[in-house]
């Protein structure tokens, strides 16, 4: 309650003092949304979140995670979703979800790990499935999930199953997702297995590295967020409006992991050409105007 107080104070203080303090630190230090109506402002990886609200830490189909990190929050639309999702991942055979980070109380920049989640409608969702739903916080801290791909990233492992592909579509199949982020070589498996006449959804299945032990989901912009920024290109543009299961997609196990040899001598970035900011290195005044708001709000 003091360090909250002590921060509201420091946001009344004149702005261009205020805005040049590390933005990582400042949404960090927030346990608790701010009441207002729910609006994700910004972009993914650059932008903040209004009311936004806690995904309960249990419930009958689904378990937060790493409770102590405090990053259950989402848009009210990103709730519904995971609720949904975790059905679904017992219609599939599953007890349920283990769920990672979604976004801290008021999103903005973490002052660990991701560079998104910053708006409350991206989410880890873990490739483990649930044994168990009763698990302690203790517990909860200590579990890992499993890795679906291999050590060379070139294929899936003996932990990938025909129910991994089928939440997996489940996901993707719903009209509020934009994207759902894997490792390279669990989309190549899932275009190998797929149903030729059933892989439109397919294109929004995205290899990006780092996603052997769980999928991202990100959500569209929802109806009448007008701050908000879906992410561009789309899927569709990514794709040529097919399904991503291409030389685009075989590049992540080709040049990806083995790159040519330069041909040309690389370019020299100019002197005077900034480096572009990571975002822990975001101060208050590089986000939307109105994330001041959000941090000030009761």
């Amino acid at each position: 309650m003091i360090l909250r107080f002590l921060l509201c104070a420091a946001l009344l203080a004149p702005f261009p003092a205020q805005a040049e303090k590390l933005a990582n630190r400042l949404f960090g230090a927030m346990d608790a949304p701010s009441r207002q109506d729910p609006m994700p402002i910004g972009t993914y990886a650059k932008g903040c979140a209004a009311g936004l609200v806690a995904l309960p830490e249990s419930g009958p189909s689904w378990q937060v995670m790493r409770l102590s990190r405090n990053r259950n929050y989402g848009q009210p639309v990103m709730i519904d979703f995971l609720m949904g999702l975790s059905v679904a991942a017992q219609q599939v055979g599953w007890a349920g979800l283990y769920i990672g980070d979604i976004s801290q109380p008021r999103g903005g920049p973490m002052t660990s790990g991701h560079a998104s989640h910053q708006i409350g409608l991206d989410a880890d969702i873990w490739m483990l499935p649930p044994r168990r739903l009763n698990l302690t916080r203790a517990e909860r801290e200590d579990i890992s999930s499993i890795p679906v791909r291999s050590a060379d990233q070139r294929s899936v492992t003996e932990y990938w199953t025909r129910s991994h592909h089928l939440l997996l579509k489940a996901a993707a199949s719903d009209p509020r997702v934009d994207r759902v982020f894997v490792a390279a070589a669990v989309k190549l498996e899932m275009c190998r297995t797929a149903t030729k006449a059933d892989t439109k959804w397919l294109q929004k299945i995205r290899p990006v590295a780092g996603h052997d032990t769980h999928f991202h989901v990100r959500l569209k912009c929802p109806k009448g967020a007008r701050l908000c920024q879906t992410q561009s290109p789309t899927v569709s543009e990514l794709s040529g409006g097919g399904n991503g299961c291409d030389a685009t997609l075989t590049w992540w196990v080709t040049d990806y992991l083995t790159p040519p040899k330069p041909t040309k001598k690389p370019k020299k970035p100019a002197e005077d050409e900034p480096r572009k900011k990571g975002a822990r290195e975001f101060t208050l005044a590089d986000l939307p105007k109105q994330c001041r708001n959000v941090l000030s709000s009761e």
